[in-house]
């Protein structure tokens, strides 16, 4: 093996000591959920198509919300900030499904 001192110093004077900085996710918002409570007049199809078009949802996730909903009365189906749940909740309910947003116990 060769081994050259003078080029070993050349590359020992350009290293710098690399200071890595590091972001702390702090929460800022208390976190909420937007549940979506079960009743006798919407269908599971029309429960499921609202879930993908205003959640976002794929078919697979919003039949199986529309599940809970219906066996266990209410299911939260998104989790965020009230800002954006809202707008969401406002939209389920103008289809005339039940929903709230309401405030996780931490």
């Amino acid at each position: 093996m060769y081994f050259c001192p003078a080029t070993m110093d050349i590359k020992n004077q350009y290293q710098t000591d690399a200071v890595e900085e590091t972001d702390v996710l702090t929460q800022t918002e208390d976190p909420c959920r937007l549940i979506v409570w079960n009743d006798e007049v919407n269908t599971f199809e029309w429960v499921i198509e609202t879930l993908m078009e205003i959640c976002g949802h794929t078919h697979e996730q919003a039949e199986q919300c529309a599940y809970i909903i219906h066996f266990q009365g209410k299911y939260g189906v998104k989790n965020g900030s009230y800002d954006d749940l809202k707008p969401q909740c406002d939209a389920i309910t103008e289809r005339g499904i039940n929903a709230t947003v309401e405030l996780v116990a931490v």
